[in-house]
């Protein structure tokens, strides 16, 4: 009993020394903010609030769907770099429906052991939905980063987001030897934790690596709102499917079904494979929720 709560005290002295030591990092690099909240127009989804500084901005909304605005968020450094702070809030209102996606991968840049922070804010208003899509986050070699996600939803809201992180630099068989990620993803219904999931990961943790990630260099998470007994299995014979694509061998892909949520996870050697595969989930569920199947946004083919 004893030696649990010893434990139990040195690991929250040590989160907190972690915790003081990035916050000391972030007042040294970039400091950026953007605040966006979307909301029903009645004829389509409209940008109602922006507030932004530092090195973040967004395109102008397109509408290849109609009513759905499609929004590109804009980091122009073009990476980030120890030091750097990030923090992202976007609000889905009044019946909102947006897509937020990234026109290329975000690049987590080697640093002197120096912390760079992402922080996102997400809410969804019942009635509202959310697409949160980023390309993958890609870890140089002796990157040090931290990364947040909050999802706050209101009962009756709809939510498809995923996160993709790349570990190195595959197609140049460099791995992720040195450095550490850690990050919490934490959702939430009606004020109230539904799911919280915390990654750390450090670049010499060949045992992390080998058996945890079972060697494979990039990692996938996809939520998606929904208690939905057929929809779970229509995605679960979606996967199935792609599983037993020949050029899908290098791919581990899987979903479950837990409170509120549906949540596929993956494993793979390439971007490609993974985005395509979560591709296909996405254009599903869009499909289930309002009868068409959207188009992937043109600028995941550039």
């Amino acid at each position: 009993m004893t030696t649990t709560s010893v434990s139990s005290t040195t690991d929250q002295a040590l989160i907190w020394a972690l915790g003081q030591t990035i916050d000391s990092h972030i007042q040294q690099g970039w400091q950026a903010q953007l605040e966006l909240e979307f909301v029903d127009r009645g004829d389509k989804t409209v940008l109602k609030h922006r507030k932004q500084s530092g090195p973040l901005a967004i395109q102008r909304p397109l509408y290849p769907e109609g009513g759905t605005c499609h929004t590109y968020l804009l980091h122009p450094p073009g990476g980030v770099v120890g030091g750097d702070s990030l923090n992202i809030q976007v609000k889905a209102r009044d019946g909102a429906q947006v897509l937020v996606t990234t026109p290329g991968a975000t690049k987590f840049y080697r640093s002197a052991a120096k912390y760079a922070h992402q922080r996102q804010e997400l809410y969804v208003d019942s009635q509202s939905r959310l697409e949160w899509l980023p390309q993958e986050n890609i870890f140089f070699p002796n990157a040090h980063t931290r990364l947040d996600s909050q999802i706050h939803l209101e009962k009756g809201a709809q939510f498809l987001g995923w996160e993709m992180h790349c570990f190195g630099r595959p197609a140049l068989n460099e791995g992720f030897d040195q450095g550490h990620l850690i990050g919490k993803t934490e959702i939430f219904l009606d004020g109230e934790r539904i799911l919280s999931e915390g990654l750390n990961l450090y670049g010499e943790d060949n045992f992390m690596k080998d058996k945890g990630m079972l060697s494979f260099p990039m990692l996938g998470t996809f939520y998606i709102t929904s208690e939905d007994e057929n929809l779970f299995l229509l995605v679960q014979d979606l996967l199935q499917q792609i599983q037993q694509q020949p050029h899908k061998s290098q791919l581990l892909i899987a979903v479950s079904q837990i409170e509120h949520l549906i949540v596929v996870r993956a494993l793979a050697h390439w971007s490609e494979d993974l985005l395509s595969s979560l591709q296909q989930v996405w254009q599903l569920v869009r499909q289930q929720w309002t009868t068409q199947s959207p188009q992937p946004p043109r600028i995941w083919a550039t």
